[in-house]
């Protein structure tokens, strides 16, 4: 691909393609192509305010609705531990317009923009090296969903999941889990017609790293919580419904990652993300600034990333050798007769 003037044009297309070069010389030089990486790949660092410039809010005000949402940057307070980050505000309204086509409303979400073109083509990430999604945020306890959204054959279809959370404030009983009153038994048999996923019930199945608390308050913490999801727990859905077939996420081909808020509650909302990242576990660096901003509920080093998975290959090699061994005294035993006896078979 040849950048033409018009091409070039555009701001940041030098920048972003020498940043994407350098990344994946860094990757070849390393080797880091033939293991697992055990490095995070930051996404979004909201630390730096064109993170949060560089993203897009949505709310049901474009169909005539009431709700509103803003993604500001809040500088934070590094004295009291509090990293710069990005606030997600706003209120749901499930007030209708008098449009009668409208007869739903009650949703905002923010996502990143088009990443843009560099030298090769259109960016996008590649988490395909990757087993979880990595949030840190500061949740007042709404039903959020992590979206993801890839260069799929569908443009609408969008993956998503559930973010739970644990240092949050849930509203009701302590035990009770935070439910819409409006959504209808109908509604829900429409949206999930082979029942609700997992991956989006109101309680986290145990695949889910971070689980939700039944603490009504965030004393004793600092409310900021490091959650991790699993990215082939990602439901596929299209305008919010679940569709079949269901499908894995094309890893290597990230177009954007934003949360949104559906749960069609009337009220204020408000989520603070510092960071969001592709990873394998915590490792020494993010362990480190997880314990300064989220305290003592801070994750702890994964020893797979800590050691680079050497115990788990070293029992991969005794157990490729502990049967390679067995298929060589079964032949011996067998003889010749004995492999035309299986090969026959």
């Amino acid at each position: 691909m040849i950048p033409t003037r018009r091409l070039a044009s555009q701001a940041g297309f030098f920048r972003r393609s020498a940043e994407e070069l350098g990344r994946l010389s860094k990757i070849a030089l390393n080797a880091e192509g033939l293991h697992t990486p055990t490095k995070a790949y930051t996404l979004l660092d909201f630390e730096d305010s064109s993170s949060v410039e560089g993203c897009k809010t949505m709310a049901d005000r474009v169909v005539g609705g009431f709700s509103t949402a803003s993604l500001d940057y809040d500088p934070g307070l590094p004295s009291a531990n509090i990293p710069p980050h990005a606030r997600f505000h706003g209120k749901i309204s499930t007030k209708l317009p008098s449009n009668f086509r409208v007869d739903r409303t009650g949703y905002a979400a923010f996502r990143n923009q088009d990443r843009g073109v560099w030298l090769f083509g259109r960016l996008y990430w590649d988490l395909d090296p990757y087993s979880y999604l990595a949030l840190r945020i500061k949740s007042d306890g709404r039903r959020y969903t992590v979206n993801i959204q890839t260069d799929s054959i569908v443009d609408t279809d969008i993956h998503q999941h559930r973010l739970y959370t644990r240092h949050h404030r849930v509203r009701g009983t302590p035990t009770a889990p935070l439910r819409n009153p409006s959504e209808s038994r109908e509604h829900i048999n429409e949206m999930y017609p082979h029942g609700r996923p997992d991956a989006l019930s109101d309680t986290p199945p145990e695949s889910t790293i971070i689980s939700s608390s039944s603490s009504a308050t965030t004393s004793g913490s600092t409310g900021w919580e490091t959650v991790l999801l699993p990215l082939t727990s990602f439901v596929r859905t299209n305008f919010g419904y679940v569709v079949e077939p269901q499908t894995s996420i094309m890893r290597n081909r990230v177009k954007s990652i934003g949360i949104g808020l559906t749960d069609r509650i009337d009220g204020p909302f408000d989520l603070r993300i510092h960071k969001i990242w592709a990873t394998n576990g915590m490792d020494e660096h993010d362990a480190a600034e997880d314990k300064l901003i989220c305290g003592a509920h801070a994750l702890p080093v994964d020893e797979g990333v800590r050691t680079g998975w050497a115990a788990s290959k070293l029992l991969e090699k005794e157990a490729e050798k502990e049967t390679g061994e067995q298929q060589t005294s079964q032949t011996k035993k067998k003889g010749l007769q004995g492999l035309r006896s299986e090969w026959d078979e």
